[in-house]
Parts: C-alpha cells; sequence; structure tokens
C-alpha cells in the first residue's frame, strides 16, 4: 500500500508540474473565471432586487455549469495527450500500477480545479456588502461544487482513457456527463422501477440541487464519492486492458 502511495504521489506531483508548466492551464483557468464572473454580475446580481439566498443559489447554479466544463477540459488530456504524444506505451511499461497512474493524475486534476473553484470566493463574499447570507450555505455550496467537480473529473478520466486523442476524450466525457444530467427530463417520461432508478441518477436535480440550496445530505455526498470511485476504477481497468493487450 506504501508503494501505491508513493507511486500515487509521484504521478501527482509530475502532472502538477505539467500543468504549471502549460499555456493552455492558465487559459483555462482565467477563462472559467471570467465567465463565472460575468454569470454572476450578469444574473446573479442583476434583474431587480432579489433576496440575498436567491443570489448566492444563482451563482451556485452557474458555477455548477463552468465547474462541470473545466472538469472535462481538464481531464480529457490527463491521459488521452499521453496516448497522443506516444508516452503511454512507456509509462506503462513501468512498474507502476495502473491505479496510481489514473488516482495520480486524478488528484492533480483535482487539485488544480479544487484551486480554480475556491478562488472565487470572493464572488459569494460581495453578497455581504448589500446583504447577508449564512456561512453555512456558503461553506454547503462550495463542498457541492467540489464534490461535482470530482465527479465531473473522474468521467472525464475515464473518457480520456477510452479516447484515442484529447477531442474524442472530451466528446466522450461530455456525451456521459449530458447523460446523467438528462437522467432528470428521462425519469418524468418513465414507469416505476425505471423512473425511481433514473431519478437518482440525476447528476444535477437529484444531488446537486440540495446544496445550492443549501442543504447538506449523506446520500448526496455518497453518490458523488461513489460515481467518482466507480469511474476512476473503470479507467483503471482500460489502462490493465491497454497495458497487457487485452
Amino acid at each position: 500500500m506504501s508503494g501505491f502511495i508513493r507511486t500515487t504521489t509521484v504521478v501527482a506531483k509530475r502532472e502538477l508540474s505539467a500543468w504549471a508548466r502549460s499555456p493552455g492551464s492558465w487559459v483555462i483557468a482565467a477563462a472559467v473565471l471570467l465567465i463565472d464572473g460575468l454569470l454572476f454580475n450578469g444574473f446573479a446580481v442583476s434583474g431587480g432586487a432579489k433576496l440575498s439566498t436567491q443570489v448566492l443559489q444563482d451563482f451556485f447554479y452557474f458555477a455548477a455549469g463552468t465547474t462541470m466544463i473545466a472538469s472535462v477540459l481538464l481531464s480529457m488530456r490527463l491521459i488521452a495527450e499521453e496516448r497522443q504524444a506516444g508516452s503511454l506505451a512507456l509509462l506503462l511499461s513501468s512498474p507502476a500500477p495502473e491505479g496510481a497512474i489514473v488516482f495520480g493524475k486524478f488528484i492533480a486534476a483535482l487539485t488544480v480545479l479544487a484551486a480554480l473553484t475556491l478562488s472565487t470566493l470572493y464572488m459569494p463574499a460581495l453578497i455581504f456588502l448589500n446583504g447577508k447570507v449564512s456561512v453555512g450555505h456558503i461553506a454547503g455550496g462550495y463542498l457541492g461544487l467540489l464534490l461535482l467537480g470530482s465527479a465531473s473529473l473522474a468521467i472525464g478520466t475515464l473518457g480520456s482513457a477510452l479516447g484515442r486523442s484529447q477531442l474524442v476524450a472530451g466528446v466522450l466525457s461530455t456525451v456521459m456527463i449530458t447523460a446523467l444530467l438528462l437522467c432528470w427530463i428521462l425519469a418524468r417520461i418513465s414507469d416505476s422501477p425505471i423512473k425511481e432508478v433514473l431519478r437518482s441518477m440525476a447528476l444535477f436535480n437529484a444531488h446537486f440541487k440540495p446544496f445550492q440550496l443549501g442543504q447538506l445530505r449523506g446520500s448526496d455526498v455518497v453518490f458523488f464519492v461513489s460515481l467518482s470511485w466507480f469511474a476512476l476504477t473503470a479507467a483503471t481497468v482500460v489502462l490493465q486492458r491497454e497495458r497487457w493487450g487485452r
């Protein structure tokens, strides 16, 4: 286990170093922060008088969208870029376990996404200038964003493991995340018990919306963690099959 953790840490540090040197990483970060700021000023705090809690809920609504988009952009290169550059074969020929490669890359991307997400804290803080909201509501909302980002990143990592190029990886990740978002709509036109299954799989409406409203439910935390674990495990299996040519 100590060897697995050590290898995971090495892979994560290598990936973070690559992110820091890549101009594309800074472009993605700047674009996401810019869009978050424009949406906050253009929709959350505009449109007439609003309750402070409504402004905060609107902020988390738009931030959820940018978080998922950022997750796809950050994750699409994790494994697909290695494959395109021809370095994945070298990585798989090393003694590093497939799980350590996947989790190391995921942890690095999650660290970047967490820093990016938390850098928007000044936006809900601006609400205190003319209103008042619960600090617990803000903390719960950001926990939801991080959990949503983790699940989206894990799905993106799976897409990157499956894709032969970054573009294909991005498309696959987008399709999988969109399918989970649309489960809520499909549940409306389905009959039981499929209706309940689809409703429970709805990424945003069933599991993020409570965080947006300032509600913390253990079932939602378990859902996001389980989804992240499942996607990362699936990505590990994909790499195992590629390593052993099956």
